[in-house]
């Protein structure tokens, strides 16, 4: 039997978390990897996640629970998991496009789909494993917007290329 994740949706794994210089400084990437071929995602997210997402990839501890360490606590408090998160739709923000996704999450009461923006359920992801799902439709706009010569399909492509960002802290003055 058929399911609508294995027709609808290409599963992928965390590859890396980048940042990219442009004119206006560095934007921060995750590049997505499937687990099947070679097919890369690289989405664009803000500075803080990641921040949070290049320091779980690496293993960077914080001194106290940022944002995503304290959701996963909360989750884990109220008996909860993530079975899965699907990068699953394009939306439309400030006369652009981004992309959605939705967290299922399995808890005592049932299960519940959370929307969530893909940064957010990336780093959620990062510190309590679960499938990543990306759907096709998804995979075609980021390979549209590969293509030729705009600031976007350079920046998205130099984001495949680049190395993963190590984030370290600096040692205390004395």
């Amino acid at each position: 039997m058929t399911s609508l994740t294995d027709t609808d949706f290409v599963p992928m794994r965390l590859g890396k978390v980048v940042a990219v210089g442009t004119e206006d400084g560095p934007s921060f990437c995750v590049v997505l990897e499937s687990v099947t071929d070679d097919t890369r995602l690289p989405i664009c997210i803000g500075d803080t996640e990641g921040l949070y997402l290049s320091a779980a990839l690496t293993g960077m501890q914080f001194g106290r629970p940022m944002s995503p360490q304290f959701t996963a606590g909360l989750l884990d408090a109220l008996g909860g998991r993530i079975r899965q998160v699907r990068i699953d739709r394009l939306v439309e923000v400030h006369g652009g496009t981004a992309y959605g996704s939705t967290v299922e999450v399995e808890s005592p009461s049932g299960v519940t789909l959370v929307d969530a923006r893909p940064s957010d359920a990336l780093n959620l992801v990062a510190l309590v494993p679960a499938p990543i799902l990306v759907a096709r439709e998804v995979l075609a706009d980021a390979l549209a917007r590969l293509e030729g010569d705009s600031p976007d399909a350079l920046l998205l492509r130099r984001a495949i290329d680049a190395q993963q960002v190590i984030i370290q802290r600096q040692p205390s003055d004395p």
